[in-house]
């Protein structure tokens, strides 16, 4: 897999019938490893090692419905009082991030309300603060570390 544009971070492999996995410490297991898995699990390990949220508040790959339509996000990063504080959106490194990538997690933060939103590649990382009065979103240099009391 090609180095993406995060920290070094050690992952568990395995090899099974010509087939490499990674292991994913949210959902226990290990994940054939495909370029947005490998995105997926590096963005994991960046917002627990470098942002410090805890394992238990993150959350991946699970449905949701917009518009009577099934839809998966990628990564949820919950507060401490059950409510969605971060959705990030993973591409695989050669997917070029443009608007229809925002507009995909816009459309999820209609049903999710998250405070920030995370769009990346791996090679590319942007970074959102919603404003709902507005409804907008402005764009940061980096999301804030994890603070406890954030409601």
């Amino acid at each position: 897999m090609q180095p993406l544009n995060f920290p070094k971070f050690s992952f568990r492999f395995k090899n099974s019938e010509n087939k490499v996995s990674i292991f994913d410490v949210v959902r226990k297991k290990f994940m054939i490893l495909q370029p947005e898995e490998w995105v997926r699990q590096h963005c994991v390990r960046y917002l627990m090692d470098e942002k410090n949220y805890p394992l238990s508040l993150i959350n991946v790959e699970k449905e949701l419905f917009i518009n009577n339509l099934k839809k998966r996000y990628d990564i949820v990063v919950f507060n401490t009082r059950g409510n969605v504080h971060l959705i990030v959106e993973c591409k695989a490194p050669q997917i070029e991030i443009d608007q229809s990538t925002f507009d995909q997690i816009a459309r999820y933060n209609l049903t999710l309300k998250a405070k920030y939103l995370m769009v990346t590649n791996g090679l590319q990382h942007y970074y959102c603060q919603m404003d709902f009065e507005k409804e907008s979103y402005v764009f940061l240099k980096d999301i804030p570390e994890y603070e406890r009391n954030e409601v």
